[in-house]
C-alpha cells in the first residue's frame, strides 16, 4: 500500500513484499516540520488535515499520539484526517511539539515523527529588570551626563520582541532616554537643582515593535517610575545678614591685636593661613578626535587585515579632567564577536586609545560590510560611576579572498549512445562570494576523457563536440575534471563522471547465415549469434526455431545457450521415420536469434542438419568416443594430449623408483639390453560409419596396410570457417593412427554419406596492454573512492 500526505507531510512509503501483504515501511523516515502561531488558535480550532489513499481501495485510518509524560495538544479525527487543538499553545513555554502521526488499513500501519514549531504571537509585553528603583544624583551632574541605565525584555521574537524607550511628558522634562540602549541622561542645557527640587519622579515606558496577533498588528507596552534623589552639593556660598555691615578703625592703628577689657592694646602676633582647595568628582571620561570632542569615529579600511595590526585611522584620545582616583577608568570595546581589542583597558586622566585586530578572520567582507562597535570609559574608584560612549564604524572592503566551490565535489551524467553533437550532458554550478570581477566564474574542462566535450565558460552548461559520435560499443565511461575559475586565477575542481548509455541499435548475427550440421542422436547441435550491443539486455540473445522440414516436429531448441536437440523420445533413426514417414535424415531448419532490446531485432539462419545413429565400433570405447566426437576436434586432441601425459608422468616415476633403488644398493647392476622381435605395423582404417553394411561388425574393422598414409592439412577460410582439406600421401613406417580417410564414393540407391563440418572463430590478436599512467591512477582511485562514496549513501539510505 502506498501513502500519498498533503503538501505539507510528505513522505516516501514503499510496500515490502507483495502488494497482497501491503505492510508499509517508510523509505526515509524523517521529520517534517509545521509551523503555527500560538495565540491566533483557540481550542477547538481545525490546524491541519491528513490525507492518505489505499491503491487497493481499503479505507484508512488515522492515528495522533505523543510521547509519554508529553502534553497532548491535539487531536485528530480517525476517519477524515481533521487534526484540531485541545490545548492552547503557549511558545514562551513550549516552543515545538513531537507528534507521532499515523495512518492503517486495518492490516498494516505506518508511523513517522513530526515536529510541530510553534511560531510566536506579539502576546507578551515587555518587563522592567532594574526598575521601579531608587537612585541619587549630585545636583552638580553636568548636562548630557548618563545616570542610569533602564533594562527591559520582551519575551516575544521577531519585531514584537524589540524594545524601545521614551519618556512621559518628555517636553517638560529634565531627562532624555536613548530609545535603543536604555541610557537616561540629563537633557543637554539642562541642571539639576537641589535648592528648587529635592526628587524628581520619571515614568519611563517601554514599548515592543509591534507584532500579528489574531490576525491584527498589536503593539504592547508596560510603563514603571525612577525616582532620582538630588543630592545637595556645595554650590551656593554662605550669604551674610543684614548687610552691609560698616566698621572703623583710625589709620594709625595696628595689625589686629590683643586689647583689654578697657581697650588698650596688650599684645598681637602674627601667622600663616592655608587654604586647601579639595577636588570634587563633577567630570565624566570625555573622547576626543582631531578637531575636539566627538562621540562618533569612522574608518574604511581592507578585510581581513594581519592581526596585531592597529587601524591608523582612527586618532581618539579620551581625557577626565578629575584629579586622583576620580581621573581613573576603564576602556571597553562592545561590539561583534572579539574581532578588535581596545588599548589601554585602564586610563589615569587622559590616554591615547589605540584599537588592535585580534580575529582577522572574523573581519569578513562577505558576512559584515560594515562593523559598528561602541567604546566605553567607566570610572573605576568612583560612587559616581560616571561613563562617556563613542561609537566606532568601520566599513569594510573587499578582496579576493575566496575561491569559486562547487555545489558537488562531483556531477555524475547519463547521456544516449547515437546522441548528436552538442546535446546537453549537465550543468555545474560553483559560487564565488567575492563581489565585482573576482566573483565572476569562468569554468573550463580538461583530462584525458575531455577530448569530446565543451563548456560554456560563463554558464557551466556542458555539451557534446559538435563533431564527437557517442558509442556505447567503443567506450561507456567518460571522466573528467571541470574547473571555475575566477579573474586572479583563483580555482576550485569537480570531477564529472559521464556514462554513455547502450542503445539496443546491433542485431545480432550469425557466423554464417547457412549453416551445415550433423547430429548423433543423444548429441547437440549447438549454433551461435553475437550482439555488438554493450550492455544487458540488448546483447542477451534468444534461439527460436522459426521453421523446420521436412517435419516441425522432431527438435527443441535451449533459449539461452542455442543448443539444438531433438525431442527426448527420439532414440533411433526408425523412430523419426515412424514418426515422420521420411526415408531422408537431412533437416533444414529456419533459427531466429532475437536480442531483448526495445525496440528488439532479430536476424535468422538456416541450418542444414544431418540425423545419424552412433554405433559401437569394433575397436571398442575408443572408436565410439572418436566417432561421436568428430564434430569436436579439440575434445580428441585433449583426450590424446591427457594420454601421452599420463604416459610420460608413469615413465618419470618408474625411471626415479628405479634410480633411487640403485643409489641406496650402492651398487652398479649390468645393463640389460632387451631384444625385440619386430612387428608389423598395424594401422586404423576407418570406413564410412554411415555405409550400410551387412552386419554391424562391418562398419568399422582394422585392416592390415604396408604403410600408414601421410595427412597433409591445408586450412582454407570461408566466412571465417575453417575447412579442412586433407591430401593423403603414403609416409615411411613406423607410424601412428591417422585421421579417418575420405568418404568412400556415392552408391546410388544408398544415403549420401556428409562430412562433419567443423565451426571456428579466428581468435582476436592480444592488445597490448596500455601503459598506466599516474593520471590514469589517479582516475581509477578517484573511480572507485565514488563507487564506495555512493554504496555508503545507499547502506545509510535504507538503515
Amino acid at each position: 500500500m502506498a501513502i500519498i500526505w498533503n503538501q505539507h507531510l510528505t513522505g516516501n512509503f514503499a510496500t515490502s513484499g507483495n502488494e497482497k501483504n501491503q505492510q508499509l515501511i517508510p523509505k526515509c523516515p524523517r521529520r517534517e516540520k509545521f509551523l503555527q502561531k500560538e495565540g491566533n488558535l483557540t481550542k477547538g480550532t481545525q490546524i491541519y488535515c491528513l490525507n492518505g489513499t489505499d491503491p487497493e481501495g481499503q479505507e484508512v485510518s488515522y492515528g495522533l499520539s505523543f510521547d509519554p509524560g508529553s502534553k497532548e495538544y491535539f487531536r485528530v479525527d480517525p476517519v477524515c484526517g481533521n487534526i484540531t487543538l485541545v490545548e492552547k499553545l503557549d511558545r514562551e513555554k513550549q516552543d515545538s511539539i513531537d507528534v507521532l502521526v499515523s495512518i492503517s488499513d486495518g492490516q498494516s500501519q505506518v508511523v513517522e515523527r513530526v515536529t510541530i514549531f510553534v511560531m510566536d504571537a506579539n502576546d507578551e509585553r515587555p518587563e522592567f529588570q532594574n526598575i521601579p528603583a531608587i537612585i541619587d544624583v549630585l545636583e552638580t551632574t553636568e548636562s548630557g551626563s548618563s545616570i542610569y541605565e533602564v533594562e527591559a525584555v520582551d519575551r516575544d521574537t521577531g519585531s514584537g520582541g524589540s524594545v524601545t524607550f521614551y519618556l512621559q511628558n518628555s517636553q517638560s522634562s529634565l531627562f532624555a532616554i536613548d530609545r535603543h540602549s536604555g541610557v537616561l541622561r540629563i537633557k543637554f542645557g539642562e541642571t539639576l537643582d537641589y535648592e528648587k527640587i529635592k526628587t524628581h519622579f520619571v515614568t519611563i515606558f517601554a514599548k515592543d515593535g509591534g507584532g500579528n496577533f489574531n490576525g491584527k498588528e498589536q503593539f504592547l507596552s508596560s510603563s514603571a517610575t525612577l525616582t532620582i534623589n538630588v543630592i545637595d552639593a556645595q554650590d551656593t556660598p554662605p550669604f551674610f545678614i543684614g548687610t552691609p555691615y560698616f566698621g572703623y578703625i583710625y589709620e594709625v592703628s595696628m595689625p589686629a591685636s590683643e586689647v583689654s577689657p578697657q581697650g588698650r592694646l596688650m599684645d598681637y602676633g602674627v601667622t600663616g593661613v592655608v587654604v586647601r582647595v579639595v577636588d570634587l568628582n563633577n567630570n565624566p571620561p570625555t573622547f576626543y578626535g582631531e578637531n575636539g570632542p566627538q562621540n562618533m569615529f569612522e574608518l574604511t579600511m581592507y578585510e581581513h587585515p594581519p592581526e596585531g595590526e592597529v587601524l591608523q585611522g582612527l586618532k581618539i584620545a579620551v581625557n577626565d579632567s578629575d584629579q586622583g582616583a576620580n581621573a581613573k577608568f576603564s576602556l571597553r570595546l562592545i561590539g561583534p564577536g572579539r574581532m578588535l581589542r581596545v588599548v589601554p583597558q585602564t586610563v589615569l586622566n587622559e590616554a591615547q586609545v589605540t584599537i588592535l585586530v585580534e580575529d582577522s578572520a572574523a573581519m569578513d567582507f562577505e558576512k559584515h560590510h560594515f562593523l559598528t562597535y561602541k567604546l566605553l570609559a567607566v570610572e573605576i574608584d568612583t560612587p559616581e560611576r560616571f561613563s562617556a560612549t563613542a561609537d566606532i564604524v568601520i566599513h569594510l572592503l573587499d578582496t579576493n579572498d575566496n575561491a569559486p566551490k562547487f555545489c558537488s565535489d562531483y556531477y555524475i551524467a547519463r547521456i544516449p549512445e547515437n546522441s548528436p553533437g552538442g546535446s546537453n550532458v549537465v550543468a555545474v554550478t560553483a559560487t564565488d562570494p567575492d563581489s565585482g570581477p573576482w566573483g565572476e566564474v569562468t569554468y573550463s574542462l580538461y583530462g584525458s576523457g575531455a577530448d569530446l566535450f565543451l563548456i560554456q565558460s560563463a554558464s557551466g552548461f556542458i555539451y557534446t563536440q559538435p563533431w564527437a559520435s557517442l558509442d556505447a560499443e567503443v567506450r561507456s565511461k567518460y571522466n573528467f575534471y571541470v574547473k571555475a575559475e575566477d579573474a586572479k586565477g583563483k580555482y576550485s575542481l569537480a570531477e564529472v563522471f559521464v556514462t554513455v548509455l547502450d542503445l539496443n541499435d546491433h542485431p545480432p548475427a550469425f557466423i554464417d547465415n547457412f549453416l551445415e550440421k550433423t547430429m548423433v542422436i543423444g548429441t547437440a547441435v549447438k549454433i551461435e549469434a553475437v550482439d555488438d550491443d554493450a550492455e544487458v539486455p540488448n546483447n542477451v540473445i534468444e534461439y527460436t526455431i522459426m521453421k523446420a522440414e521436412p517435419d516441425n516436429s522432431i527438435f527443441d531448441i535451449n533459449a539461452e545457450t542455442g543448443e539444438i536437440v531433438l525431442k527426448s523420445y527420439i532414440k533411433s533413426l526408425a523412430i523419426i521415420q515412424n514418426i515422420t514417414e521420411q526415408t531422408d535424415f537431412t533437416w533444414s531448419l529456419v533459427v531466429q536469434a532475437r536480442d531483448r532490446g526495445q525496440p528488439s531485432f532479430s536476424t535468422t539462419a538456416v541450418v542444414k542438419i544431418d540425423i545419424t545413429e552412433a554405433s559401437q565400433l569394433s575397436g571398442g570405447h575408443v572408436g565410439s568416443f572418436l566417432m561421436q566426437s568428430r564434430n569436436k576436434p579439440l575434445q580428441i586432441l585433449s583426450m590424446l594430449a591427457g594420454v601421452i601425459s599420463f604416459t610420460i608422468i608413469v615413465t618419470v616415476i618408474i625411471s626415479t623408483a628405479t634410480f633411487m633403488r640403485n643409489k641406496k644398493s650402492n651398487r652398479i647392476k649390468p645393463n640389460r639390453r632387451v631384444r625385440r622381435r619386430p612387428q608389423q605395423q598395424r594401422t586404423w582404417n576407418f570406413k564410412n560409419p554411415f555405409k550400410t553394411s551387412e552386419t554391424p561388425g562391418e562398419k568399422f574393422q582394422i585392416e592390415e596396410e604396408e604403410c600408414e598414409p601421410e595427412v597433409i592439412m591445408e586450412n582454407i577460410s570461408y566466412n571465417n570457417v575453417n575447412n579442412v582439406v586433407r591430401h593423403w600421401s603414403p609416409p615411411p613406417p613406423p607410424c601412428a593412427p591417422s585421421l579417418p580417410p575420405p568418404p568412400a564414393p556415392y552408391i546410388p540407391g544408398e544415403r549420401p554419406w556428409t562430412i562433419p563440418t567443423m565451426s571456428g572463430t579466428v581468435a582476436p590478436k592480444p592488445k597490448k596492454k596500455p601503459v598506466m599512467t599516474r593520471q590514469d591512477t589517479i582516475n581509477r582511485a578517484l573511480v572507485s573512492e565514488l563507487k564506495i562514496r555512493l554504496e555508503q549513501k545507499r547502506m545509510l539510505k535504507y538503515q
